[in-house]
């Protein structure tokens, strides 16, 4: 018999969450931009597949509510940060209620390229106490799993001209003021950031990946961190 869980939230629950049981498992991949969290996610789908878990993938500016609201209002470099994380959160709930809790019940892993901690840091940098942060983002599922995929500024930044031919605004933090030239203010937000996530780290829980390797060798400490939480189901089911 697959092991069944009642997903609790981080304070408040969302009207008409399901209380009952659920089959599926959550679990999430933090990190930078050129973290290579979609690659594992890809990677990761892959393997849970072929072991016969059905897989949802979801992330950030993902639902059909805001998604394309948010790229258009991002265009203009104009939006205030409290905008910005109200705006974030609405797509998110609509993901969470939409996508996330329906796969869930149907029991179906949810891997998640990005969660509430990433948009939590962002405001958190950009001047929101974490008990603000902390309150907007309660109704968040707390995961089976979350794995932090830690990698140096220096890599982050080449993989992003490598990827982009250059550096975007907002994950330069441009908007904070931090430098005009935007290879130094890139240094410094992700410098914040990573100070955010390693608080966090230990406030939920997180798993630290050394990202700055290939990634066959991120996926096999990835592997190594996720195969537990299905190995349970098959023990019980001998």
């Amino acid at each position: 018999m697959r092991k069944t869980r009642t997903y609790g939230t981080y304070g408040t629950r969302l009207p008409g969450m399901p209380r009952e049981p659920v089959l599926g498992r959550l679990i999430v991949l933090e990190g930078a931009d050129g973290s290579g969290r979609t690659t594992e996610v890809e990677l990761l789908k892959e393997w849970l597949e072929v072991e016969g878990h059905p897989v949802v993938d979801t992330g950030l500016r993902r639902s059909t509510l805001l998604s394309q609201e948010i790229e258009e209002a991002k265009k203009g470099n104009t939006l205030s940060s409290t905008t910005l994380a109200l705006l974030y959160a609405a797509d998110f709930g609509d993901q969470l209620e939409n996508k996330i809790l329906p796969s869930l019940s149907a029991g179906s892993t949810v891997l998640a390229d990005r969660y509430i901690y990433t948009l939590m840091a962002r405001a958190i940098v950009r001047g929101a106490t974490r008990s603000w942060a902390e309150r907007l983002y309660s109704f968040a599922l707390v995961p089976d799993l979350t794995i932090f995929l830690d990698a140096k500024t220096d890599i982050l930044l080449h993989r992003a001209i490598a990827k982009y031919g250059s550096l975007d605004y907002w994950e330069s933090g441009m908007d904070l003021c931090l430098s005009r030239d935007r290879f130094e203010s890139f240094y410094r937000y992700q410098s914040l950031l990573r100070e955010e996530f390693g608080f966090m780290e230990r406030r939920y829980g997180f798993r630290r990946v050394d990202a700055n390797r290939p990634p066959a060798a991120v996926h096999r400490e990835t592997r190594e961190l996720v195969a537990p939480l299905f190995r349970q189901n098959r023990d019980r089911q001998r």
